[in-house]
């Protein structure tokens, strides 16, 4: 049988208690409704916090690789564009140069074709050494290979090989054979830069061929890394996000409860005033 004290109210520590509890939670749906996290920090829940974040820094350091990745590309459709016009420069050198071969040629003809050949190998020359992208060039010899970042670790990367078609005096050291010093002075001398300029021709389509494989894995993963950043934020959310449909639910039926438990606790803080009764 309960003792009736003025100095000990049980009923008003039990409702105290419950209303303190009602408090608690009804204070935890107000934050998650307003930051619209179930774990906001790692008081809420350390375990997933702690993913949370880890998680949150894989998809900030993929910003990184797809920023590495579109550099690299960059420097690769730069010279991949460069090499499409020297293709077409070394198509126009072969022209120049089977029309030079021609034995039956005037000198006032050949001398105006060897004029339009130097011009276009000195312009072969001006592409290549313009041909760069933040400072890096793929075609003029100084960069045997870029790499991008392949992964938020930076254990991985993707590598691409320059493709040197640089023109020297002697023609060597690059896969355009053609010296920079190329003439067509007489039909002889034009008839064997035929079979230079259809080398060089040849190997620079392999080149472009090269360089585009390259830059078609370069987009290829630059997707890859930006479905992966998607992936991992839609992983983080479900571990962090909350319901706000259940938590507005469970928002009115706590308001409820607080207020019940207010008027729980009115009544308990009463019961004592019974005690005045045995007294008259």
């Amino acid at each position: 049988m309960p003792v009736n004290s003025v100095n000990t109210n049980v009923g008003a520590m039990i409702a105290l208690q419950n209303l303190n509890r009602t408090n608690n939670d009804l204070q935890t749906t107000q934050n998650r409704i307003n930051t619209g996290l179930k774990v906001a920090n790692a008081k809420d829940n350390g375990a997933t916090w702690a993913i949370a974040q880890n998680q949150r820094s894989a998809v900030s350091s993929l910003d990184a690789v797809k920023d590495s990745l579109s550099r690299a590309s960059s420097v690769v459709d730069v010279a991949s564009s460069a090499g499409e016009s020297i293709s077409d420069m070394l198509t126009q050198l072969k022209e120049k140069a089977l029309a030079a071969s021609d034995t039956s040629l005037d000198s006032t003809s050949r001398k105006a074709l060897d004029a339009d050949f130097k011009s276009i190998v000195s312009q072969i020359s001006k592409t290549i050494e313009n041909s760069s992208f933040n400072g890096i060039n793929l075609l003029d010899g100084s960069k045997g290979s870029i790499t991008a970042l392949a992964n938020d670790k930076g254990t991985s990367v993707m590598t691409v090989k320059g493709q040197d078609m640089s023109l020297s005096t002697t023609g060597a050291g690059s896969i355009i054979t053609l010296s920079l010093g190329a003439a067509l002075s007489s039909a002889t001398h034009a008839g064997s830069l035929l079979t230079t300029l259809d080398t060089s021709i040849s190997n620079v389509s392999s080149a472009l061929a090269n360089l585009g494989t390259a830059s078609k894995s370069l987009e290829n993963h630059a997707d890859f890394v930006g479905k992966l950043q998607d992936s991992i934020t839609a992983g983080i959310g479900n571990l962090v996000d909350a319901d706000l449909a259940k938590e507005s639910a469970k928002l009115q039926a706590l308001q409820t409860k607080q207020q019940l438990g207010i008027q729980a606790l009115s009544i308990a803080n009463q019961s004592t005033s019974t005690v005045l009764s045995l007294f008259r």
